[in-house]
């Protein structure tokens, strides 16, 4: 038996075509709708909105209102969108994660250093992290770019007070942001199987990085790589 697309006329295939293109925005929507709305009802809503979306453009196309390209390109766009939106959403939810991940890594510092290392290490770390939950999560729920946290007007009021902008206060955050996770991911820590009634010793360390699952080392390394973008942004200004 022949396929839809072997037997149709020219008109008949580009309106199959326009209309495989909506049902897989419409099977993109709802990937994407649960993946970020967890609210059963906006979900349903947001679905609904996008097939609505979809459908109306294939209707313009068998209406003769926009033409089978146009119709493919209107629903291409929206496809770009919705892939640039959830993207967004997900680089400031890693960026919130970080952030605690950030709090509790000073913690630790704090803690395993009997607070040797925690005005110069832990307490940098903290801040830094509490700023970057602040920052992405105010972000991420009022759909913005710009929040900037108590710790990133501190180094741009530093950098103002010295001669420089903002941009230099900026670039001086996400600078030190890098050096405190390279410092973390350079640290020495117990091994996962150390033993000792008494003193440790150094053999019984190991680089903090080799002690990480893969799956939280990677996501180390991407939040240091979206950290190092942003300040290569900066300085590129």
């Amino acid at each position: 038996m022949k396929s839809t697309r072997e037997i149709c006329t020219p008109n008949s295939c580009d309106y199959w075509m326009v209309s495989q293109a909506a049902a897989k925005l419409g099977n993109q929507a709802s990937t994407i709708g649960a993946q970020y709305i967890k609210d059963g009802t906006l979900r349903l809503q947001f679905n609904r909105e996008v097939s609505f979306y979809a459908k109306s453009i294939v209707d313009d196309v068998a209406l003769g209102k926009k033409s089978p390209v146009q119709g493919l390109m209107d629903i291409k766009n929206e496809q770009n969108s919705l892939l640039s939106q959830s993207w967004e959403v997900a680089r400031k939810g890693a960026g919130a994660i970080a952030g605690a991940m950030q709090i509790a890594t000073g913690a630790g510092i704090c803690y395993g250093s009997a607070g040797t290392l925690c005005l110069v290490a832990g307490i940098p770390m903290m801040a830094h992290g509490a700023n970057n939950i602040y920052e992405n999560g105010r972000n991420l729920l009022e759909h913005r770019n710009d929040t900037k946290g108590h710790v990133r007007k501190g180094y741009q009021a530093a950098a103002k007070a010295v001669g420089y902008g903002e941009r230099e206060g900026n670039i001086a955050y996400g600078a030190t942001d890098l050096g405190l996770s390279a410092y973390a991911l350079g640290r020495h820590v117990l091994k996962p199987d150390s033993w000792r009634l008494f003193r440790y010793i150094r053999t019984d360390y190991v680089r903090s990085y080799k002690a990480m699952g893969s799956s939280a080392l990677g996501f180390e390394i991407y939040t240091d790589l979206q950290t190092g973008k942003q300040l290569y942004q900066e300085t590129g200004k």
